[in-house]
Order: structure tokens, then C-alpha cells, then sequence
């Protein structure tokens, strides 16, 4: 097994958009020729599109673009842009009358960095959609990461900066990767050796708490875990599997989230995979979705180390004890 580029993964092109000055941006990954896709969804506050069209029993078979944004429930607008950009070169769903571009979208929160009032709209997500033309994607503040954080349990007072990361391997001829917008209310660890690298800060940033040994300190009921997080992502591979066989793989996917982001899942955080299959390899379907935990666990990783300190948060390279 080899580790790869997420842009060698065939039949796939990713790009990004931000708006640096305001903390906010998106990134999509188009399948112009349609993929086969899953979705899977454990947080409790999620903010997606077209997520219906995923379930086993929905009659398309495909879709055509993924998007990632920030901006909360309004970044959904930015779906639009992604529509009229497939439209544009007669990428869609044949109506009959009109070829309908089928486009899903899933958001995280990140008001709380830089400009709350400043979301991902149509343009912005037509500029990723140009982005993922030019072949723009790179790990760290960009796209759908611009405004992430992490441990946010006290506030952002002690939380850290964070960002989008990716990672893919290759077996033989199979191809499987992921590409993950890590914006956690938790903490996240090194999966293979449990280390914290990222998360909630000491009052004086001299070192890591640890979120879940915070909230141990009582059980009483906080209401507002601050306001939201999200942790959203895409697993790519160029096997081919049905509608059906890619929720599978989406599920299993969500284990990467479990392995390296403490806690997880929160009534906080709208934790949302998508599974993506474009290709005619054939494969088996559990080899694909251990494959697919393990290289969310990396992408989350890369998004911790790929994250430059901004917007007052500081990245995990400027730790001076990190």
C-alpha cells in the first residue's frame, strides 16, 4: 500500500474558494460523469442539501458534485453557483426538458471566525467548481476549512486552529481517499498512538485539557455547547459500487472520526461523511470501508498539521511545546 495524492483518485476534480478577510469558503468535488454516493450522519446538528437523493430507496443512481462549506445553514446557498457551473457544460440529470445537475451539500459552523455575516453564496461556489478546473486543492486554511476550529468547549478563548486536510492510498489497482474539514467541538488524537495534537488549550495555553475529562467534571445540562461545530468530509474510490454498498462505506468511514476526534458526535456537532465510488474496479466492499476509516483518521491529521495560526487561533506548528 502507497500513499498517493487525493487528486490521482480518477474520475474526480476538487477546488476550493475563500474569503480570507472573513473567515469563510467552500470546497467542492465534481463527478461530472456521476458517482455512486453515500451518506452518513451522526451529529446531532447537521446543515445539508439533497441528502434524500442518498437514501437506497431515491431513484438517481448518481449525483454529480459534492460540496463541503463553511457559513452554517446559509453556506448552503453556495450549491447554487455549483449547479449553474454543471449546467453550464451540460452536466446534469436528463428531465427531459433540461439536464438538472444534481449537486449535495453539507456545512459546518464557523460564524464565530472572522465575519459572521459573511457566508458562502452561489459565487463563491461557482469560483471553487473554477477551482476544481484548475486543479487548485491543497490542505490547510482553504475551502471549507478557512474558518475551522477545534475544542471549543470553554469558548474560543482556548480553542485551536484547524483546517481541511486530505489523504489516499493505493492498493494494487484500488484507490481510496478522503478529504475532511475538521471543525470539532472535541479534542483530536493521533489514532495510532493515541497522543492529543490538537484541542481544547489550558487558560494560559501552556498545554492541552482534555475535553472529555471537562465535561466529566459535571453532569449537569449546558445548553448551549457553543452555539456549533461540524466535522464534515468526502471518501473517494475509484471502485465501483452501488448507491446502496457506498452508505455502507460511508458508515464505516465514520470510524476514522471515531478514532481520532474525542468527543464525538455531540448534539453539537452535525458530523456528516459522504462516500463517493467513480470507476469500474472492482473490490470488496470491506476492504474499501476499512480502507476509508483509516484514511479519514489521516485527513484529519493532515487538517490539524496543514493549519496556519489565523483569525486569533493558533495552529498546532506554532506550539511551542507542541
Amino acid at each position: 500500500m502507497q500513499e498517493i495524492r487525493i487528486t490521482d483518485i480518477e474520475h474526480f476534480k476538487i477546488g476550493q474558494a475563500e474569503d480570507r478577510a472573513s473567515g469563510t469558503g467552500c470546497t467542492v468535488l465534481l463527478c461530472p460523469d456521476g458517482a455512486a454516493a453515500g451518506l452518513d450522519v451522526r451529529g446531532g446538528g447537521p446543515a445539508s442539501r439533497e441528502s434524500e437523493l442518498l437514501r437506497p430507496v431515491a431513484a438517481a443512481e448518481k449525483i454529480h458534485a459534492v460540496l463541503l462549506s463553511s457559513g452554517s445553514a446559509f453556506g448552503l446557498d453556495a450549491a447554487g453557483g455549483v449547479m449553474r457551473w454543471l449546467e453550464e457544460r451540460g452536466v446534469g440529470f436528463d428531465t427531459g426538458v433540461a439536464k438538472v445537475p444534481l449537486v449535495c451539500a453539507s456545512c459546518l459552523y464557523d460564524l464565530t471566525v472572522g465575519s459572521c455575516t459573511t457566508r458562502p453564496d452561489a459565487a463563491l461556489g461557482y469560483a471553487a467548481c473554477e477551482g476544481a478546473a484548475a486543479g487548485n486543492y491543497q490542505d490547510g486554511c482553504f475551502g471549507a476549512g478557512t474558518g475551522a476550529s477545534v475544542g471549543k468547549y470553554y469558548g474560543m478563548e482556548q480553542a485551536m486552529k484547524t483546517g481541511i486536510g486530505s489523504y489516499a492510498v493505493q492498493l494494487g489497482e484500488l484507490k481510496v481517499g478522503a478529504v475532511v474539514a475538521v471543525n470539532a467541538l472535541g479534542d483530536v488524537f493521533d489514532w495510532k498512538d493515541g497522543r492529543q495534537v490538537a484541542g481544547l488549550l489550558a487558560a494560559d495555553q501552556s498545554g492541552f485539557l482534555r475535553t472529555e475529562a471537562e465535561m466529566y467534571r459535571h453532569t449537569q445540562i449546558v445548553k448551549n455547547k457553543f452555539v456549533g461545530n461540524t466535522t464534515i468530509g468526502a471518501v473517494l474510490t475509484n471502485a465501483c459500487f452501488s448507491k446502496t454498498e457506498m452508505n455502507k462505506i460511508a458508515a464505516m468511514a465514520q470510524n476514522g472520526l471515531v478514532r481520532a476526534i474525542r468527543p464525538v458526535n455531540t448534539t453539537a456537532d452535525g458530523d456528516s461523511l459522504y462516500a463517493l465510488s467513480a470507476g469500474s474496479l472492482e473490490a470488496d466492499l470491506d476492504v474499501v470501508g476499512t480502507l476509508a476509516a483509516q484514511v479519514v483518521a489521516e485527513a484529519i491529521l493532515r487538517a490539524v498539521s496543514s493549519a496556519t495560526s489565523s483569525y486569533g487561533l493558533i495552529a498546532r506548528r506554532d506550539l511551542p511545546w507542541a
